[in-house]
């Protein structure tokens, strides 16, 4: 049976005290400052005691666009977000931000952590819009580094030789539907995936001692 401190340790030994979290977000336009978040997908990453990475916990928002921002009808058409749904139960930015910083704080404690990390394909974008608004809505104790982040697309064109999630996540084996591209929570869920696999992936090559003291 598998004892519970020795995942803890594993996840944190890993990762240098970092604490792995795929998001997504789609967005209004490519301007963090400026434009809108409309959607936005958190999931959260366990470790066995051998090492070996999985998906845990999930959080999937839609989101009400800040006053004032930006949303670039290029943007609209090419996610296929239609802001008039009624169905979308969308929430503020506050509100996303808050409950995934909530459940990404439990993991950081909970798993002996000292700080997340966010993984994300074309990482850079996703941690631009994460900070700028969680800035923008004055929320304490952001629990994400400023500005390290894992890209599972430099790792993708090391590992696989693609760069695009699609593509990579076919080399992977792992299933991709185009019609479901480009929704927050897919996207998050692929990556998430992606990411398991390379690490994965490298463990079994030998690339990863499993380190007990």
């Amino acid at each position: 049976m598998s004892n519970k401190k020795d995942c803890i340790n594993t996840l944190a030994k890993r990762f240098r005290g970092y604490y792995p979290v795929v998001i997504d977000v789609e967005t209004g336009g490519f301007n963090p400052q400026q434009d809108a978040i409309l959607e936005v997908a958190a999931i959260t990453l366990k470790m066995d005691k051998d090492g070996w990475l999985d998906v845990d916990e999930k959080n999937y928002f839609n989101i009400i666009p800040f006053i004032g921002a930006n949303i670039e009808s290029t943007s609209l058409s090419f996610t296929g977000i239609d802001l008039t749904n009624p169905l979308r139960n969308a929430v503020n930015e506050y509100t996303a931000l808050h409950t995934i910083f909530k459940m990404v704080r439990k993991g950081i404690k909970s798993n002996d952590c000292n700080l997340a990390i966010i993984v994300a394909h074309n990482a850079n974008f996703d941690h631009s819009f994460i900070m700028a608004a969680a800035q923008r809505e004055n929320i304490k104790r952001n629990p994400f580094h400023p500005f390290v982040t894992f890209d599972t697309a430099a790792l993708s064109g090391l590992v696989f030789g693609q760069t695009i999630l699609a593509k990579a996540c076919c080399i992977a084996g792992i299933p991709f539907d185009n019609n479901q591209a480009h929704n927050a929570f897919y996207d998050t869920d692929r990556t998430a995936l992606l990411f398991c696999e390379i690490v994965n992936k490298w463990k079994k090559l030998g690339g990863w001692p499993l380190i007990r003291n």
